[in-house]
């Protein structure tokens, strides 16, 4: 996709001295594009954790970059495991930081340790490439949907929640690739950028990424989402995940489980769009299974925004007395959801109708 005209992906190899990572820091967005350069593991671990990268496909990218940074520095055994756990304590709920971390070690756990370093960035290579194509596809499957909405040149509202764009993957994008196919097409699509407290990812990061597009949207309050529905204003949700259990339950940014019981009452359509990494055919239960991501309670207290004098400035808007707590996800039941928009069609969110398609994944 692109930044003012000019083509980029996420997260890459600095073309310079061909072994340093290069992210666009996601915490100084809308505000800034700032393209840090990562040059050890350690640095990539707080990339991850800090979330100056985000977003489920990104966060197993730019992980399986770390190790081929920490082999760099020490191809040894012992420094691919320590990669291994440091980076895969850093986000507890994504599960494609365990599904890229999984896969880097079966790569090169049996290799030499001379051999290892140039297999590491190969294969995290390939896992950005490999995510690029998955998205792209994920973004021909929910056109689909799109399309059907658009017969005789009428108008498609989309609300979405939180972020699932390109900078939430590699490129393309997973909630909003099928949009940006569809806008490019010519299709008058619309969405509804929810704000998406806390942190503000869909105010700060959709909406500044649709704007660079041309993508025509307007930014809601996340109370907002249910209103618009009534009014008949919203023809489908699309949204992304970080974790989908074998059954269709989703995990997604806190709040999506909201947005999906509005969508039941009103009859509106409640797509999730993922890759197929991020289905985890270990558990069956998400409300009891998946781990919960409890942040810090700042990022519910604070806010950070352009002040009038056009500085950037945090500023603390809960009292200084009040407990705050910051659970970073909630879980969708399956038989809430429309249907998973995936890179082989979409599919019932049930376990059934995934075996059938994924079985040989399983």
């Amino acid at each position: 996709m692109k930044i003012d005209g000019t083509p980029y992906r996420s997260i890459w190899v600095d073309e310079a001295d061909k072994w340093s990572v290069r992210i666009i820091d996601q915490t100084k967005l809308p505000w800034a594009v700032d393209l840090v350069r990562l040059t050890s593991m350690e640095a990539m671990a707080h990339a991850i954790k800090a979330m100056l990268v985000r977003g489920a496909p990104l966060i197993g990218a730019s992980a399986a970059y770390g190790v081929a940074l920490a082999l760099r520095a020490d191809p040894s055994d012992g420094a691919l495991a320590n990669a291994i756990e440091v980076l895969g304590a850093t986000r507890p709920t994504a599960i494609n930081l365990r599904w890229a971390l999984r896969r880097m070690h079966t790569k090169l756990a049996a290799l030499p340790a001379a051999e290892r370093v140039a297999a590491a960035y190969a294969e995290a290579a390939a896992i950005c490439d490999e995510d690029v194509a998955v998205n792209e596809a994920i973004g021909r499957h929910g056109l689909e949907l799109i399309r059907a909405r658009a017969v005789g040149g009428r108008r498609v509202n989309v609300l979405t929640h939180c972020n699932a764009g390109w900078i939430a993957t590699v490129d393309w994008g997973t909630a909003l690739a099928p949009i940006y196919m569809a806008h490019d097409e010519g299709i008058d699509v619309h969405v509804w950028v929810e704000e998406t407290r806390p942190r503000n990812q869909g105010a700060s990061l959709t909406a500044w990424e649709l704007g660079k597009h041309g993508v025509n949207h307007t930014v809601i309050a996340d109370n907002a989402g249910g209103h618009y529905m009534q009014h008949g204003m919203v023809d489908m949700v699309i949204v992304g995940t970080d974790r989908v259990t074998r059954t269709g339950d989703v995990c997604n940014k806190i709040g999506t489980y909201l947005k999906a019981l509005s969508a039941r009452d009103n009859g509106v359509p409640f797509y999730v769009a993922l890759p197929s990494s991020t289905i985890d055919w270990t558990i069956r239960d998400g409300v009891a299974e998946i781990p919960i991501e409890e942040r810090s309670g700042a990022e519910v207290a604070t806010i950070t925004g352009r002040a009038l004098d056009g500085s950037i400035a945090t500023v603390r808007i809960v009292p200084t007395s009040s407990q705050v707590a910051n659970p970073a996800f909630d879980v969708t039941p399956a038989r809430l959801v429309s249907g998973l928009i995936t890179e082989r069609g979409v599919v019932a969110a049930n376990e059934a109708a995934l075996a059938e398609m994924f079985g040989d994944l399983v």
